[in-house]
């Protein structure tokens, strides 16, 4: 799995569906608008249903619950993570990332852009509040 870098600032959750179902930026954005979900919309980092409906379009299946975040290694082997989560004006908000394991190693998907690396593996660093299992 590849990390892939959210084009707009607030489109951290279209860029997260885009890894997740091995696709660019711009085919997820064109999937996500299609479907009438943009970027700009604060429903995307603060609720959860847009991303559901963006991976189901992409044939991929989610736990229909947000699983608290207890450890690192207590995650499925792949899941879409909130992190950064904060209360603004009574909304919740977060950014998306990716977690998942491969060959042993577990990493973090982050899109953002001006991050030196978009793999991460500093997990001391990141904050999850709740996951959800990608189940396929």
């Amino acid at each position: 799995m590849e990390a892939v870098i959210q084009e707009e600032a607030t489109g951290c959750g279209i860029a997260a569906s885009a890894a997740l179902a091995g696709v660019s930026y711009a085919a997820a954005q064109r999937n996500a608008n299609a479907l009438g979900i943009y970027a700009a919309d604060t429903a995307l980092w603060s609720e959860t249903e847009h991303v559901r409906k963006l991976l189901r379009e992409f044939g991929i299946s989610v736990s229909p619950k947000e699983t608290p975040f207890e450890s690192w290694e207590r995650l499925p082997d792949k899941a879409l993570m909130a992190i950064k989560w904060r209360m603004k004006r009574g909304k919740p908000f977060w950014h998306w990332v990716v977690f998942f394991r491969e060959g042993g190693q577990a990493m973090v998907l982050d899109s953002k852009k001006a991050l030196k690396s978009n793999i991460r593996q500093d997990f001391g660093r990141i904050k999850p509040q709740w996951y959800i299992e990608v189940t396929n």
